[in-house]
């Protein structure tokens, strides 16, 4: 199994080192295994969550919910609760979605009122 160390995790995730370190003080990312000289071992498993909390960052998903749901990703029995909060967050997303789509509708318009000028 490969391993990575917290600067190599940081380059291939995105996240900077403290980024890291505070997402597993947070318990957002569980504690990660570490070698016989104490240092951080990231292994692919860690770098795919990080990926997608990535993902959920980039489309808003507040601390407290990420939080959430790194601690739901450690209990086994939580699958449930984790399609719930994915659920509401895929939902948030949409309206989103939807405000900016309407914004880039407006703006179009208005560049079209300007070019009419000329």
């Amino acid at each position: 199994m490969a391993t990575y160390t917290p600067a190599e995790t940081a380059a291939r995730s995105g996240f900077s080192i403290d980024t890291l370190r505070y997402y597993e003080r947070e318990g957002i990312l569980p504690a990660v295994p570490r070698t016989a000289g104490g240092h951080r071992a990231y292994s692919d498993a860690e770098l795919g969550l990080l990926e997608f909390l990535k993902c959920l960052r980039e489309t808003g998903m507040p601390v407290e919910r990420l939080r959430r749901y790194g601690q739901l990703c450690q209990m086994e029995d939580s699958v449930p609760e984790r399609i719930a909060l994915l659920e509401e967050h895929a939902e948030a997303v949409e309206r989103q979605l939807a405000e900016v789509l309407a914004q880039q509708q407006r703006l179009a318009e208005k560049l079209a009122w300007y070019r009419s000028l000329g």
